[in-house]
C-alpha cells in the first residue's frame, strides 16, 4: 500500500458474476500474476487481502473449504436473461465487508479468485467467505474487452440435485451421482433444440 490514489473508468460490467473492469492510467503498477483456479484443493492455504470496515490493506489466512458453492447471493432477472453464475471458491479466511473485489492468493501469491461475499447473520464475517474463481473472472474480463459484454452460452433449462428424496419421488434407478432436468426454459437452446 503506497498511498497512491488513482481515477479509474468503468469499462464494462457483468451483473451475473459481481465482476466489474475498471481501467486506470499509471506507470510501473505493481501486479498479481494469475493462478489456475481449477487447480485449487480442499485445505489448500489461502490469504484474502482488502480494506474490511475502511481498514487499509488488511490481510487474513484461512483455508479453501469447498470449491463450486452456489450460495443463492446474485439476483437473477428471467425476465431480462440474466441468470446468476455462481460457482464460488469458498473458505475460513476472515472477509469482512470492504473485502468484496480484493485478491484471495495462494501461497505462491498467484490471484486465485475475487472476494465476493459473506455468509452471515449478522453483517461481519461468521465463518464462511466466499470468492469468484480467478478462471471465471479471467474470461469475463477478456469477453469484456474483446465484446463489451460477457459472451454466454444458455442451455435453458432448470436442474435438481438428485438426492434419495428425489429418486424416491420420480422412481429413478441408480445411485445420487448426477443431476435431474427439471424443467425447459422457452427462450433457452434446449427448447429451440427440441
Amino acid at each position: 500500500y503506497d498511498k497512491k490514489t488513482y481515477t479509474a473508468k468503468v469499462i464494462g460490467k457483468d451483473p451475473a458474476t459481481d465482476i466489474a473492469l475498471l481501467k486506470i492510467e499509471g506507470q510501473n503498477l505493481p501486479y498479481l500474476l494469475y493462478g489456475n483456479s481449477d487447480d485449487v484443493k480442499v485445505g489448500e492455504w489461502v490469504l484474502a487481502v482488502g480494506n474490511p470496515f475502511n481498514l487499509t490493506s488488511t490481510v487474513t489466512a484461512g483455508i479453501v473449504s469447498a470449491k463450486g458453492r452456489s450460495v443463492g447471493i446474485l439476483e437473477g432477472d428471467s425476465n431480462r436473461d440474466m441468470f446468476p453464475v455462481e460457482s464460488f471458491i469458498q473458505t475460513d479466511a476472515a472477509v469482512n465487508p470492504g473485502n468484496s473485489g480484493g485478491a484471495l492468493v495462494n501461497t505462491g501469491g498467484q490471484l486465485i479468485g475475487i472476494n465476493s461475499a459473506i455468509a452471515s447473520n449478522t453483517g461481519s464475517y461468521t465463518g464462511y467467505s466466499f470468492a469468484v474463481p480467478v478462471n471465471l473472472a479471467k474470461k469475463v474480463v477478456n469477453d469484456l474487452i474483446e465484446f463489451g459484454k460477457v459472451q454466454r452460452a444458455f442451455l435453458g433449462v432448470s436442474i435438481r440435485d438428485i438426492d434419495s428424496k428425489l429418486i424416491e419421488e420420480k422412481k429413478l434407478s441408480g445411485d445420487t451421482k448426477g443431476i435431474y432436468v427439471a424443467g425447459i426454459l422457452q427462450s433457452g437452446g434446449a427448447n429451440e433444440a427440441g
